[in-house]
């Protein structure tokens, strides 16, 4: 059959050439198979279970803990108190504690009036509250439609403050930091922050200030974030399931064990003496927030999560005291936020997000294990599970296990991989893992095959971040659609398929493919496994992405 093949699609001149180099590669693959391939495969398939073991023991010990703090309502030793606030007839505002809300922007011209809207409708006397703006946008236009708003707001009795800088050094964490040295900000206690793609509710601080207030141990207040976008295509409800399961699980279980987690940047309200005392902000890296929650801990602060509260809290102010859970942060779900909808914008936050932890982990590693402050437990739960599990772990096993080593068993039959670990292990992760949105429980096979893709990206920028090279401080901001969909589709949603190239090939993604492919068709050929029906399935996620065929289609005007 082979010679037939080759009388049929090659010159005779051609043939002897090409079925000599076939034999020679046939050769040259036997001899080192044996003695060199199936050993260094052997090696990375027990590598690669160790890590799925690390992560399969982390995420049933994080389901178990859900499990009993939602069965028994655990209650801790010590209770964090909580009153509404109320004007006092003596003091009047003045009991009221000063509170600076900073809302960090680039070129936001979809989102601006929203952000600057919301923070403004927040309810806190007007005399108690300073709204500052932290502009670095580049663009002159988009500058002066800023600058009109906060003027209009100013013109309403609005205490809002416009302030740029000459450069953008330090990304947020420089404009944040810069915010910080004006002089009407030595008059705050608090400050609460919010990104400009986030709309709090109007009672948010009456919500979360009074733990600040009343516990003068607690660094930080954080909200949960909900989303005003994830029904917009399919990538952002995928994205939503991975959030959520951070919320509902990863932070609450962190609560209830008085572990360790970083604040996410955003929709959270910040002790200004606990701040300055973990010596402010700092842009060593692109997780700034992480970094900043860190060297708090790292001194003895608390922060409040309350992941349970959700009927309680969708009242008004409630009159009376919670006995909150001995936890550190306070989870209310009250601030909106856009998710990103086109592939560019995701990929550039998915780097963000993946090389910065990574890069604070090797920063902060010896600190943190040198720090006399805090017990071995927290020692123990920030190195191993919140960084080395969760931030490096999680993102090589997924791609390297899954998307490599077990297609490469494919052609080397020698090796096999144990059917727990096969089938079992990533299943009841995978469950685990989606049992923050129950809704998109029929997007699961979308979702498993989307964030396998995903996993080369991160598990590249994770690298980057240990490495500590090439884009390992890149900075791009999210770029925000707002109601741009909206104007200009009149009113329908965006087209989610197009039949044009995306603006770019992701070429890792696409080679991948074909590597899948190829193992998937040897497979079907010669194998006995059936993994060509993963294989297929996998291959095709990973060149729709990198044909660029997933995420929002933003018509250009």
């Amino acid at each position: 059959m082979e010679r037939l093949s080759s009388t049929t699609l090659l010159p005779e001149a051609f043939q002897g050439t090409r079925d000599d180099i076939t034999q020679q590669m046939g050769i040259v693959w036997e001899h080192i198979k044996s003695p060199v391939v199936v050993p260094l495969l052997r090696l990375a398939v027990l590598i690669c279970l160790a890590m799925s073991l690390m992560l399969f023991v982390e995420k049933v010990y994080m389901a178990v803990v859900i499990v009993l703090v939602r069965l028994f309502r655990r209650r801790p030793e010590t209770n964090y108190k909580w009153e509404p606030m109320g004007e006092d007839p003596e003091a009047g505002n003045a009991a009221y504690p000063m509170v600076l809300v900073q809302i960090p922007m680039y070129n936001e011209k979809e989102v601006y009036q929203l952000s600057i809207a919301a923070a403004c409708g927040l309810s806190w006397p007007s005399d108690r509250i300073i709204i500052q703006v932290l502009d670095d946008s580049t663009d002159p236009a988009i500058k002066e439609l800023v600058v009109k708003e906060c003027h209009r707001r100013a013109s309403k009795g609005v205490n809002i403050k416009y302030e740029i800088r000459e450069n953008r050094n330090g990304y947020k964490a420089g404009a944040l930091k810069e915010g910080m040295k004006h002089s009407y900000v030595k008059q705050c206690d608090y400050v609460a922050i919010f990104d400009a793609d986030f709309q709090p509710e109007p009672d948010f601080l009456m919500r979360s200030v009074p733990f600040l207030l009343h516990n003068h141990n607690i660094a930080l207040v954080q909200a949960r974030w909900k989303f005003v976008n994830s029904d917009e295509c399919l990538m952002t409800r995928m994205q939503e399931m991975s959030l959520d399961y951070h919320f509902t699980v990863e932070q609450e279980v962190g609560s209830s064990t008085c572990a360790f987690f970083g604040f996410n940047g955003t929709a959270g309200v910040w002790r200004i003496s606990a701040l300055n005392e973990a010596g402010g902000w700092k842009d060593r890296t692109t997780v700034e927030d992480m970094d900043l929650a860190v060297r708090a801990s790292l001194r003895g602060w608390k922060f409040i999560f309350l992941g349970d509260l959700e009927a309680i809290l969708t009242q008004s102010h409630p009159p009376l005291q919670y006995d909150c859970a001995d936890s550190w942060f306070l989870l209310i779900e009250q601030a909106k936020s856009e998710l990103p909808s086109t592939l560019k914008a995701y990929r550039y936050q998915q780097h963000r997000w993946s090389c910065g932890p990574a890069n604070l982990f090797r920063k902060m590693a010896v600190e943190i294990a040198m720090n006399k402050k805090v017990n071995l437990w927290t020692k123990i739960h920030v190195i191993y599970s919140f960084f080395f599990v969760r931030k490096i772990v999680a993102h090589i096993v997924t791609f390297i296990f899954y998307c490599v080593v077990i297609p490469a068993t494919v052609l080397v039959p020698q090796v096999q991989v144990p059917k727990w670990g096969l089938v079992y292990v990533p299943s009841i992760i995978t469950m685990l893992n989606a049992v923050g949105t129950p809704r998109s429980l029929h997007l699961l096979v979308f979702w498993i095959l989307f964030e396998n893709v995903m996993s080369l990206h991160r598990t590249k920028a994770t690298f980057i971040g240990l490495l500590e090279v090439g884009r390992v401080n890149e900075w791009v901001v999210t770029e925000k659609l707002g109601d741009i969909m909206k104007t200009k589709n009149g009113g329908k949603a965006a087209r989610r398929f197009r039949l044009r190239i995306g603006e770019k090939l992701h070429l890792l993604e696409l080679f991948t493919g074909a590597y899948l492919y190829f193992c998937g068709c040897y497979d079907l050929a010669f194998g006995s496994n059936h993994y060509y029906l993963y294989l297929f399935a996998q291959g095709t996620a990973f060149f729709i992405v990198g044909l660029g065929y997933v995420g929002t289609f933003v018509p250009r005007s």
